[in-house]
């Protein structure tokens, strides 16, 4: 433990980023058409339709199948295709009561471990959720809460709390598309962030704690509304 916010990472530029392979190009293409349900839950598809739709051989759509296999988002059922996984209300009360436990501990870590950089990338990301809440742009919010949620797991300082964390996330992202659909559960949702960081700017981690705990139950209580 620690007396205040510390980074390692203040003034070490980063190397610059490989570019993605064709494989994590397919992956992310097909990942973002399940998140948003273009491809639909329950939906059975093939790896060659697929392959031709979006211009990816069929090597790199078979790969980015294994590894959605791995996030939980589809299951390979033998020579009948793929089938895009049916949400199940049991499991994703699962996973909140799991996030609950996990992203509550999480940001009293990050209310002392963050750095001011965090603090202020969380600030930028509530302006910007408030402009896509405006412009009624899902997808924008779902990346920009997502988003949120990590800088909160990665300024925790525990790389393995941010690991199961982003699966958790992963596995929460089509409920998060369409509970976002609800307009007035923008505005809960961007509130609730706002209270979070200010919990964290302020280093008050019960406040944070008790923010988190609020967040968490909303998203809970609107996937019940949904489902």
């Amino acid at each position: 433990m620690t007396d205040g916010p510390h980074d390692d990472r203040e003034g070490r530029p980063a190397p610059p980023p490989a570019a993605p392979s064709c494989n994590d190009l397919a992956y992310a293409e097909i990942k973002h058409r399940v998140i948003t349900c273009v491809y639909r839950p329950g939906e059975c598809l093939s790896e060659a339709a697929v392959s031709a739709e979006l211009g990816y051989g069929r090597t790199p759509v078979h790969q980015a199948f294994i590894r959605l296999k791995r996030d939980g988002l589809v299951d390979v059922l033998a020579r009948k295709g793929i089938l895009v996984r049916p949400i199940s209300l049991d499991e994703v009360l699962d996973i909140a009561s799991v996030r609950l436990v996990n992203e509550t501990y999480c940001v009293r870590l990050a209310v002392e471990r963050a750095t001011p950089r965090d603090i202020a990338e969380l600030e930028q990301n509530v302006t910007q959720a408030g402009e896509a809440a405006r412009a009624c742009d899902i997808a924008r919010l779902m990346l920009l809460d997502r988003r949120f949620h990590q800088v909160i797991a990665t300024g925790a300082g525990n790389p393995i709390l941010a690991e199961v964390l982003a699966h958790l996330h992963d596995r929460s992202l089509r409920v998060w598309f369409m509970s976002l659909r609800d307009a007035e559960h923008h505005r809960r949702v961007i509130e609730e962030h706002h209270a979070i960081v200010a919990a964290m700017r302020a280093r008050n981690p019960d406040a944070a704690e008790q923010a988190m705990r609020a967040h968490i139950a909303g998203y809970r209580g609107n996937i019940i509304r949904q489902l």
